[in-house]
């Protein structure tokens, strides 16, 4: 009898652009892992800048030890992957800043990690930066914008949960 005082859910998540730069297909990955689609769907990033933000508003549910990588949970449960770049985990953490830590509730466009661009160039296989849904399960549909993106305006996944 209550339940128009229960809040809804949004059936809808976009994720905002985390980096600058030209979004494309996984399969443009370097690493069969992203490019096959077995750590999750999403999209690569060609970075243009050197900053990650949040795409969504929510948690921060892994940091990496080598600050190349974090996951954030959507506040509608989507776990969301952002790696940079391709071997940078060999790079032990050199050229990476975390600004955030596991637990840390962030909103849509926070800083989250600052990389040395050069230095992956440099030292790994590519700066290319997947953005991937690590729980697919959870979704009904996923959609895509490919192309040139903005960060923090712009958005990369459209995601409708089941």
């Amino acid at each position: 009898m209550l339940n128009f005082l229960k809040r809804k859910k949004s059936k809808t998540v976009e994720l905002k652009a985390p980096i600058t730069g030209k979004v494309v297909e996984l399969s443009e990955v370097p690493d069969e892992v992203f490019s096959q689609k077995l750590a999750g769907d999403g999209v690569a990033i060609k970075p243009e800048n050197n900053v990650v933000h949040a795409p969504v508003d929510g948690e921060i549910t892994q940091i990496f030890p080598t600050k190349h990588a974090v996951g954030i949970t959507s506040k509608q449960g989507v776990e969301i992957l952002i790696h940079i770049g391709i071997d940078t985990v060999n790079m032990q953490g050199e050229g990476f800043t975390a600004f955030v830590e596991k637990g840390d509730k962030v909103k849509a466009g926070d800083k989250l990690i600052e990389f040395d661009t050069a230095k992956i160039e440099e030292k790994a296989k590519s700066t290319i930066t997947p953005v991937i849904v690590t729980n697919g399960d959870v979704l009904e549909s996923m959609e895509k914008s490919l192309g040139d993106v903005t960060e923090k305006e712009d958005a990369v996944l459209t995601l409708k949960l089941k």
